[in-house]
């Protein structure tokens, strides 16, 4: 037995937020888009592997879902460890859009509609 969990992981995740089971902050969701800060702030101090790990994905912006995917890792876990970051000022972290409730969508989704009824 190698003291790993089925996943093969050696460290358990609750280990990796030091037994926190809630981010600080409630500024993810799965669709929130992550970006490290570059360069890092030359104040904060020396991350912590899994969040080197995180920094290096996201070089370039990704949503928090495929990180934790990449990560294999809870995505309750990856939140409370972007928490961390977001505090440090190591990354940004930037909402979904929302989504436009305009009448000209209606009226071109109604013309679309219209348009494949005379098909």
């Amino acid at each position: 037995m190698t003291g790993g969990d089925a996943g093969g992981r050696l460290v358990r995740p609750f280990t990796l937020t030091g037994g926190r089971t809630r981010p600080s902050r409630a500024d993810f969701t799965l669709i929130t888009t992550v970006t490290a800060i570059d360069p890092q702030p030359a104040r904060a101090a020396r991350p912590q592997p899994e969040h080197l790990r995180i920094l290096r994905l996201c070089a370039e912006p990704m949503a928090v879902a495929e990180l934790a995917a990449r990560l294999d890792l809870p995505v309750s876990v990856v939140v409370i460890l972007l928490s961390d970051l977001l505090e440090a000022g190591r990354i940004t972290a930037r909402p979904p859009h929302p989504v436009s409730r305009a009448t000209e969508d209606l009226d071109l989704l109604q013309k679309v509609r219209d348009g494949l009824g005379r098909l």
